[in-house]
């Protein structure tokens, strides 16, 4: 394979519009990877179908998705820290500025979620709130005076060399943008499988990096908001990043190796042995979820006369859960009342009390042992 015309301290302003050679449409070793990949996420859609309430899982794969996809970004949380933030009322302002990051991940995917149910395409408008959200600011595309380089991270051999100096000219990234936008919208001018077409976008959206920072949360976002918008997930919550953060020096240099030397089929083939892979960890933590669920369920039947489906579905729709939930379920508002009922879950461990300062969370250990052990 021969290398391309490629000065990593040069503005990358040649980069190719989309479609890539037709090529990789008929490859073998891709389309036999992409029957794999199709296959598996297609059974992570049916198993979505059988949860009790198709958005529990915003509250615990997709916070395990943003978890793993601020990680690559080297903005590191705890478990503990996200579980606590996600139970909490109190102002963001008090939690670690990593644990602020991660939220704004999931409330970035889960508001795109919302958008597409509506309007179902996906555009430039809405892959800037994505980024502002990340951001928080209020900024479109970067302008082309903007000196943006990618360089190796602090942990990285040859730490802070630059690797890759993206597009930079005046109305470049809009045109690009424009183009990549069309690609993944117009399925009769460009009538490639979509999920061939998510691996594809995902290179191009990450060597144009349209904005200042964030670029990969940003593109990790509109991998899983894309799947959805052409029916291959009802719900964005595929654990892409789970794999990627696995394997991320096979990711990135898969990623500088469509730049530097045209080569498609191995990028592809990484991206959807990724989806593959990471269905069956997302079909894995959906049966382990429904079946513990089901088994607490009827444990908790047993022991404690006011437990019901819905008490049993908001323990599992988090982590932690504070008495008012509960409260709010069982008609409860008096906290004698609420103190009696969590002690009640409590004696029965089916949940365990967790003290933070003058808060006390109740935690379900049986989720986190699944979520955790992933």
């Amino acid at each position: 394979m021969t290398e391309l015309i490629f000065d990593r301290l040069k503005p990358h302003n040649n980069l190719a519009q989309l479609p890539p050679s037709k090529d990789i449409e008929n490859n073998p070793k891709i389309l036999k990877r992409l029957v794999l990949a199709s296959r598996a996420l297609a059974t992570v859609n049916g198993n979505l179908n059988r949860l009790p309430n198709p958005l529990m899982l915003i509250n615990t794969l997709v916070l395990q998705e943003a978890k793993a996809s601020t990680e690559i970004e080297n903005i590191f949380t705890t478990e503990d820290e996200l579980y606590k933030a996600i139970s909490e009322t109190k102002n963001e302002l008090n939690l670690p500025p990593a644990t602020k990051e991660v939220l704004k991940y999931r409330e970035a995917l889960w508001a795109g979620y919302k958008t597409l149910q509506q309007n179902k395409t996906i555009d430039s408008t809405l892959i800037q709130n994505i980024f502002n959200q990340i951001k928080e600011t209020n900024t479109s595309y970067r302008p082309p005076q903007a000196q943006v380089v990618i360089k190796r991270g602090q942990s990285d051999f040859r730490s802070g060399e630059t690797i890759y100096t993206p597009p930079r000219k005046e109305g470049l990234i809009e045109i690009l943008m424009n183009n990549l936008i069309e690609y993944l919208n117009n399925d009769e001018k460009y009538p490639a499988d979509p999920l061939l077409k998510m691996c594809v976008a995902h290179y191009q959206f990450e060597a144009i990096h349209p904005f200042q920072d964030g670029n990969g949360r940003t593109g990790r976002i509109l991998n899983l908001l894309y799947l959805f918008s052409k029916g291959l997930l009802s719900q964005p919550v595929l654990y892409l990043s789970k794999f990627i953060i696995m394997n991320k020096e096979d990711y990135y240099y898969k990623l500088g190796g469509v730049t530097q030397r045209n080569s498609w089929e191995e990028w592809i083939k990484f991206m959807l042995e990724a989806t593959e892979k990471t269905s069956l960890i997302t079909n894995n933590l959906i049966n382990d979820i429904l079946s513990q669920m089901d088994s607490t369920l009827v444990y908790g039947k047993e022991k404690i006369k006011w437990y019901n489906k819905e008490v049993n579905e908001a323990i599992f729709s988090q982590p932690y859960i504070k008495p008012q939930i509960i409260g709010k379920i069982v008609g409860k508002t008096s906290r004698t009342t609420l103190t009696k009922y969590m002690n009640e879950l409590v004696s029965n461990r089916i949940l365990s009390p967790k003290k933070d300062g003058t808060e006390v969370f109740y935690v379900n250990n049986d989720l986190i042992r699944i979520l955790e052990g992933q």
